[in-house]
């Protein structure tokens, strides 16, 4: 049968033909790429360059064409490992003194910057001292000296304001609300929408009347054992009295850095592995359970114990005692340990093997990471992340060390993170020692000038996007130098898996995901979050 269709018309019907097929064709393959991944994708960016947390793309799910390394990760979103408790910083006198020096609504700002999950870094676990410690304007107990009976206990200095005679850092600053102090700064943190944070609570020193063998007032020296009892009713009575106040601590430490007693500068105090397990078993745990603060049937459902509260590298030899003693052991919740000296951690796998023999002797006990801190070089205060920095401690590059130590200790079990000091002034201060560490935030009192530091950037990568019951899932992978990585699973069902990449290029990033692949690209020395939320119609 001959056709009707003339030599004109045929071209034009063809070309009509293939356009239609082609976008019938692209439309189902629209449909299909929206259908096809389960997960769409978000990457925030923290780099030396000078990106903080910074959205640097969405649904980049396309290999770069360029000659680049490449690594390929599984992710396991079922194989769950640890639950996560928070991340964030500590409230102490020094940053309340630093909030009261600036105008109501700035302090507001930085509050809502710390702890909104949503307008900021969602800081979600901090701590605080008992009695004064290395960051408060001057040494103050809550007693009157020689009140065995703890008839004077008052939380008057962590209510009552400054007057500007504190210390020399502190004379000659005219502060905006001279009424604020730690106290209200915890309640007025509370208040910030959405803020959901625990607190750890550690004394540094005994009053000095209690103690033998001090170099000056509150510093070095030991706690007479006479007076274990009066001490253990002091730190029970102070957690029931900040109740009182709204304020509810979550777990407690019989002592910050028990060890460093002989050369201390500041409020310190010694115990030994031995009269650590004997404070807790014989009196602490006794009088927190008399109290009705601690359930030695659910170590979960009350205040919790965290013994040590100091550096990990000896960590294991500390705590075997009170674990290995059942009568000391049922008070205790977990360990709490600090990641001094900074620079040992490289060379020391950030203490790794110490972790995981933590873990693995003592299975049902805690880890939590209590705290860190770096000099500040008042010089260069956001520059010195980025660059070797010394301290006593050594020398090290702290963007890279805080990122290294802070990925291990989740990849060996530890369930929180906190920084020490959330906010210092921008010369370090105020404190009556001479020790001028650097913070997440630094205020400059006399001009109000915020300085958000990278450590504020890098710690929101984990406390903003790993949310308080999260649990860490397995990501794995070749080892890669230069290259550390992270995932946690959170209770939303979202991923967040961060890296750091260390190296002097960009890497490209694939995750495999169930029958899925999604692929990134991570500039030279940065961290990145990437966060996966499952689509609303992904089975």
């Amino acid at each position: 049968m001959q056709s009707k269709l003339s030599k004109t018309n045929f071209p034009k019907i063809v070309c009509l033909s293939f356009l239609i097929l082609f976008l019938v064709l692209a439309g189902c393959s629209s449909k299909q790429t929206n259908q096809e991944y389960k997960y769409t994708s978000q990457v925030y960016q923290t780099s030396y360059a000078g990106d903080n947390l910074k959205l640097i793309n969405t649904n980049n799910l396309k290999t770069t064409d360029k000659e680049i390394k490449k690594v390929t990760l599984e992710l396991l979103p079922n194989k769950e490992f640890q639950k996560y408790y928070g991340f964030g910083a500590s409230f102490t006198e020094s940053s309340a003194w630093n909030l009261a020096a600036i105008p109501v609504n700035l302090r507001k700002e930085v509050l809502t910057k710390m702890f909104s999950p949503t307008e900021g870094a969602g800081f979600s676990l901090t701590r605080t001292h008992i009695n004064s410690s290395d960051y408060s304007n001057t040494h103050y107990t809550y007693i009157e000296e020689g009140d065995e009976d703890l008839s004077t206990f008052s939380l008057n200095e962590d209510l009552k304001g400054f007057s500007g005679d504190e210390n020399k850092q502190v004379n000659n600053i005219e502060l905006v609300d001279a009424t604020y102090d730690l106290i209200p700064m915890i309640l007025e943190a509370s208040k910030i929408p959405g803020a959901d944070f625990k607190i750890i609570a550690s004394p540094w020193s005994p009053p000095s009347w209690m103690k033998s063998g001090e170099t000056s007032t509150m510093t070095n020296g030991s706690l007479l054992p006479k007076y274990y009892p009066v001490w253990a009713k002091y730190l029970s009575k102070y957690v029931s009295a900040y109740k009182e106040k709204g304020i509810n601590i979550w777990a407690i430490t019989p002592q910050n850095e028990p060890l460093h007693y002989h050369d201390a500068r500041w409020d310190s105090n010694g115990f030994t592995p031995e009269q650590g397990r004997d404070f807790l078993k014989d009196h602490l745990g006794p009088q927190l359970v008399k109290d009705g603060l601690l359930n030695t049937d659910d170590l979960n459902a009350g205040l919790k114990v965290l013994i040590y509260d100091h550096n990990k590298s000896v960590m294991n030899d500390y705590v075997n005692p009170t674990y290995s003693d059942p009568e000391a052991a049922k008070y205790a919740w977990g360990t709490g340990f600090h990641w001094y000296a900074n620079s040992e951690l490289n060379e020391n796998n950030f203490y790794a093997e110490e972790l995981d023999k933590l873990q693995k002797n003592w299975p049902q006990k805690a880890m939590i990471h209590t705290e860190s801190s770096i000099d500040i070089d008042e010089k260069e205060p956001v520059n010195q992340y980025f660059r070797e920095s010394t301290d006593y401690a050594g020398t090290f590059v702290p963007f890279e060390t805080y990122a290294y130590d802070i990925i291990t200790d989740l990849n060996h079990g530890t369930q929180g993170y906190v920084e020490w000091c959330s906010i210092l002034s921008h010369k370090g201060q105020p404190n009556p020692y001479d020790n001028f560490n650097s913070a997440p935030i630094l205020i400059n009192p006399e001009t109000d000038e915020v300085i958000y530091t990278p450590l504020y950037y890098l710690l929101s990568h984990f406390s903003k996007f790993i949310r308080p019951d999260a649990v860490r899932i397995d990501l794995n992978g070749n080892t890669t130098d230069g290259l550390i990585y992270t995932a946690a699973k959170n209770t939303d069902g979202s991923i967040a898996i961060v890296v750091f990449n260390n190296n002097d290029e960009e890497t490209e990033l694939s995750f495999k995901i169930e029958d899925e692949t999604y692929i990134f690209t991570i500039t030279k020395k940065a961290m990145q979050t990437i966060e996966l939320k499952k689509k609303p119609s992904a089975k």
